[in-house]
């Protein structure tokens, strides 16, 4: 205690000087906008530099099992490809349509690759931070998913990085439908387990089962139809008992989720102009 007590004693002058330093800061940063938004902006950079750092770290020592989920992965899509291929040879007797129409596809969407640099599992506003921004033409309202199936959509931009509004948070909401059945509801998480979801507003004259998948339904601008979300659980009433809730389990794990993609659909712009001036259209003929 002596020895402390000398050390401060000696050095008081010093102490007194990062004291008074700390405290200009804060009020030089907490009260003027722009040294406010410059502290912001640095803290912001070297954050995500950080985050980038440790995650390739992560992802470094998983490396082995990420190329195991990916081979699955492969010869999954693989198998589920030539199964298509043939069927749709065989019921429409061309064997370039279905190559004729993947390249049209193919061509309505770019998609982005990234890295998750920063991800939270267990809050109620879950957001996940990646290394791409407005410079890579990452834009607000894009989507995002993995090998897996849907992540989510991003949320703010700056230069070099995004945040997105994953699957995991409460206030996400996102289109989707029982695949082959055409039913749509909207995806929406609790805040409770990190690998399950619910659909809610299925149509009560539905007909499924248990075990059928969910995908996105295509009725938004964000995400292309047929994007995995998961599998049926188990089927509830809603609270108003006019519609069913589904339980679904999630084909992304977000534990472990590090490479994802974020789609860019070029043809938002013109059907995004389009309804706008079908807006502008009602509403002078409403005030006429």
């Amino acid at each position: 205690m002596r020895n402390l007590l000398e050390f401060l004693a000696k050095y008081n002058h010093w102490l007194l000087f990062v004291v008074l330093e700390v405290v200009c800061a804060v009020l030089l940063f907490r009260y003027n906008t722009y040294q406010g938004s410059v502290w912001f902006s640095t803290a912001s950079a070297v954050a995500g530099k950080v985050y980038e750092l440790n995650s390739a770290v992560e992802a470094y020592f998983s490396l082995s099992r990420v190329n195991e989920g990916l081979a699955q992965r492969n010869f999954y899509l693989e198998r589920q490809l030539t199964q298509l291929r043939g069927l749709y040879e065989e019921a429409t007797h061309d064997t370039t349509a279905m190559e004729r129409e993947g390249r049209e596809l193919l061509s309505r969407f770019r998609l982005i690759p990234a890295k998750v640099v920063d991800n939270t599992l267990d809050r109620p506003h879950n957001l996940m931070t990646i290394n791409r921004g407005r410079a890579d033409g990452i834009r607000p309202d894009m989507g995002v998913a993995c090998g897996n199936g849907i992540v989510g959509i991003v949320y703010l931009v700056s230069d070099h990085y995004s945040v997105v509004m994953p699957v995991l948070n409460i206030k996400s909401r996102i289109s989707c439908a029982i695949r082959n059945r055409g039913y749509v509801g909207y995806l929406v998480w609790y805040g409770d387990d990190a690998s399950v979801a619910y659909v809610e507003d299925i149509p009560r004259h539905a007909r499924f089962r248990k075990g059928d998948w969910i995908e996105t339904s295509g009725y938004s601008s964000i995400f292309p139809k047929g994007v995995l979300v998961g599998r049926i659980e188990q089927v509830y009433n809603s609270r108003d008992g006019l519609s069913y809730r589904l339980r679904v389990r999630l084909s992304t794990d977000f534990s472990s989720v590090r490479d994802v993609c974020v789609i860019d659909d070029r043809s938002v712009a013109e059907r995004t102009m389009l309804l706008n001036a079908a807006r502008d259209s009602l509403h002078i003929v409403t005030k006429d």
